[in-house]
């Protein structure tokens, strides 16, 4: 009898150990294109940034040169820094809440509400250069639509992209228009909210507002946090605004770091420092990310370690 139980057992453990084999197997495939895509050019990033480089030369090693550098005479360092903090911030609170009232609406049982999701939607969808050659039109000094409204109301026209003041605020506009990924997540997290917490609320003589901040909130709070991190990341990483609308512009107020390392690497053709800019944005957006998760449980989920 024992021989036959252990008999089932090398034969579950030979199965056990034949399936473990058949899916690192398949594992192998996914490893290695993160491994070649992602871990080992972040790793050559880290190598090259101690050296200095154009792309045709032989490296020449100058140790943390180029980072003492960056800090001490570089012209894009300090403006970079706070071009991409601000414009993160306030593109990831705006697309946040804008995104949160949206979906809001778009959870109610209205008519059309299919056609409306989609519709909030596309506007992630579309090619970035479209999308902001579009809003160039709509921010034109000029012809623009907006000036042409603001004329209509008797009021004075705006710079928009060309104020140094405006500038920012004006390629937030466009950042929170397109978030309608963060849109749909939220609409699936409020889909599952359990109904029978807010029936329990109703019951009690909960107001909207009491249901949406006592049992909505808490019970998306997941989601919440999700959304927040990818916006956190995605804004910081901002490049497309600088390449099709300013160029940096007006007054080095929307350099963004993503943009001053493209400038450095493919129009100065400094690889090198490129590299060391990259490894400070990288360390930046870890220390970003690190605090988010670190205050995650106090300022979302409301609990503490």
């Amino acid at each position: 009898m024992k021989s036959n139980k252990t008999n089932k057992m090398q034969v579950k453990s030979r199965a056990g150990r034949k399936e473990e084999r058949t899916a690192y197997l398949c594992l192998i495939p996914a490893f290695l294109g993160v491994s070649l895509i992602s871990y080992l050019p972040t790793l050559a990033v880290f190598v090259l940034s101690v050296f200095k480089w154009n792309g045709l030369s032989s490296p020449e090693f100058v140790g943390m040169e180029n980072f003492q550098r960056i800090f001490t005479k570089d012209i894009y360092f300090a403006d970079s820094i706070k071009a991409t903090i601000l414009y993160a911030l306030l593109a990831v609170v705006g697309a946040i809440i804008y995104s949160l009232l949206v979906a809001l609406l778009l959870n109610m049982k209205i008519w059309g509400r299919t056609f409306f999701r989609s519709i909030f939607f596309i506007p992630y969808l579309l090619p970035a250069i479209g999308v902001y050659k579009g809003w160039q039109w709509l921010y034109e000094g000029n012809f623009g639509l907006f000036n042409f409204v603001l004329r209509m109301m008797g009021l004075k026209p705006q710079r928009f992209l060309d104020s140094p003041s405006q500038v920012v605020p004006s390629l937030v506009v466009i950042a929170i228009w397109t978030s309608g990924n963060l849109i749909v997540v939220f609409l699936a997290g409020l889909q599952n909210v359990p109904r029978v917490y807010m029936e329990a609320a109703e019951i009690d003589g909960a107001n909207a507002w009491q249901r949406f901040w006592n049992v909505t909130i808490p019970s998306i709070s997941p989601i919440i946090f999700y959304n927040v991190l990818t916006a956190l990341i995605t804004h910081l990483q901002v490049i497309n605004p600088a390449l099709a609308l300013t160029d940096g512009g007006p007054g080095k107020k929307s350099m963004f770091m993503s943009y001053v390392i493209y400038l450095y690497a493919f129009k100065k053709n400094k690889l090198g420092y490129a590299a060391a800019y990259s490894v400070i944005f990288f360390i930046l957006v870890g220390i970003f990310t690190a605090v988010l998760f670190k205050t995650q449980k106090e300022q979302i989920f409301g609990e503490g370690e």
